[in-house]
Parts: structure tokens; C-alpha cells; sequence
């Protein structure tokens, strides 16, 4: 009996610490984000074989780096696409052979890609949401359209990436770029929904700090402590 119960207890002791930290993964996917975000390609080297190592599939930091181009372009997420086929290039050389993972679909073809769309953006939110967007939406339809049938749709259908997973990859781009605190904190929000919590965001803040800048780290800070 008092077995099973320091079972329990050591169990219940790691799931609070999974709560309060992020393991080797996500810190791993919270730093290939910035780096591409920030253009910093010799460092981005380093934290791709780092993440490979620490047990993320080649697919996975495939869908992390293509849902990036929504967020930070088109030229950085080809600049890291390219660097990461380096990377693995390079570890092929040396007998490494990393982990494929879930198999990437290209195809989403539902009746309304909108409103699949839309749908998944209410699931982010836990926020009801119009058609079209109110402000924006209705003054440029077409941008509108793209995020709901594209980003949320095309980009989020696929199962590669959790949603916890992508707002992670979200939030560490977000947090690198400088002019977008409305959409950082929005999305930290979203994150939370998805089961990141304070502590975790926190993590997030500090991979900031130590791999892009203090500046930019403390401007997230303030976004946890307003949403």
C-alpha cells in the first residue's frame, strides 16, 4: 500500500513539474521559432541538431518552420527550410538517422475552408467569431479570408503539431518581432487555452532573454501579467 502510494505521489510531483516547465521539446521548438524569426541562421544551425537530439521528428520541425512564414515571412522560414535540409544533410554524413515522424498532409479540401477555419480560431479563443472579422475583416475581406481558410485552415489541419505546440511556435515568434504586442498577447491567451500556463510562458520569456535579447523578453513579461 505505501508503494502504490509514493507511486502516486512521485506521479503527481512530475505532472505538477510538467506544468511548471517546459521539457526538452517544446524549449527546443520555443528556440528554432526565435531563431527564425530573428534571422539568426548560425545559431538556428546549432538549435536544430540540438532539437533533433532531444527527440523532435524531422516533421515536426518541418510543419514548426513552415507555419512560421504566417508570422515572420516568407524569406526567413525558406532561409531556416534550407538550413534545416543542411542540417540534416550534414548528420546523414555522419550515420545519424533521425526520426521521420507522422507522415505531413498537403490536402485540405473541406465544403468551407472558412468555416473550418473559423472554427478552430473559436476553439483557440474560446471567443465567438464572425464573419466577417469585425474591424480588419470588414475592411479588407480578402486578408480575412486568409487567415481563416489558410493559416487556421490549411495550416493548422495538419495533426504533425499539436495546437499547444503551434502557439508555442507562435508566441516565441511573436515575442522576437518588434510592433506586435497586440498580437503577442492575443496569443498567449490562445496559448493558455491550450493548457500552457504561467509558469511555462515564463520558460518562454527566458529563451528570449538568453537567445535573442533582454528588450524583447521583458516586453512578453508584461504581456503574461495583462492577459
Amino acid at each position: 500500500m505505501i508503494f502504490f502510494l509514493m507511486i502516486t505521489l512521485n506521479t503527481t510531483k512530475m505532472n505538477a513539474q510538467n506544468k511548471n516547465t517546459l521539457n526538452n521539446q517544446e524549449k527546443s521548438l520555443v528556440k528554432i521559432s526565435a531563431l527564425t524569426s530573428s534571422g539568426n541562421l548560425e545559431n538556428l544551425k546549432v538549435e536544430l541538431n540540438e532539437g533533433l537530439d532531444a527527440g523532435l521528428t524531422v516533421n515536426e520541425i518541418k510543419e514548426a518552420l513552415t507555419q512560421l512564414y504566417a508570422y515572420c515571412g516568407f524569406p526567413r522560414s525558406l532561409n531556416a527550410i534550407n538550413t534545416f535540409r543542411t542540417v540534416l544533410d550534414e548528420r546523414k554524413a555522419k550515420g545519424i538517422t533521425d526520426e521521420e515522424g507522422k507522415k505531413i498532409v498537403v490536402e485540405n479540401n473541406p465544403a468551407d475552408k472558412y468555416e473550418q477555419g473559423r472554427k478552430v480560431l473559436e476553439e483557440l479563443t474560446k471567443t465567438p467569431q464572425t464573419k466577417p472579422a469585425p474591424g480588419f475583416g470588414e475592411f479588407a475581406p480578402r486578408v480575412d479570408a486568409f487567415l481563416k481558410e489558410h493559416l487556421f485552415a490549411d495550416i493548422f489541419a495538419s495533426d504533425v503539431l499539436s495546437f499547444q505546440q503551434r502557439e508555442l511556435v507562435t508566441i516565441a515568434s511573436l515575442a522576437t518581432l518588434t510592433g506586435v504586442e497586440g498580437q503577442l498577447k492575443a496569443h498567449i491567451g490562445m496559448g493558455k487555452n491550450t493548457g500552457i500556463t504561467e509558469s511555462q510562458l515564463e520558460n518562454i520569456a527566458d529563451l528570449i532573454e538568453q537567445n535573442i535579447n533582454k528588450t524583447q523578453a521583458d516586453l512578453m513579461r508584461k504581456d503574461i501579467k495583462k492577459s
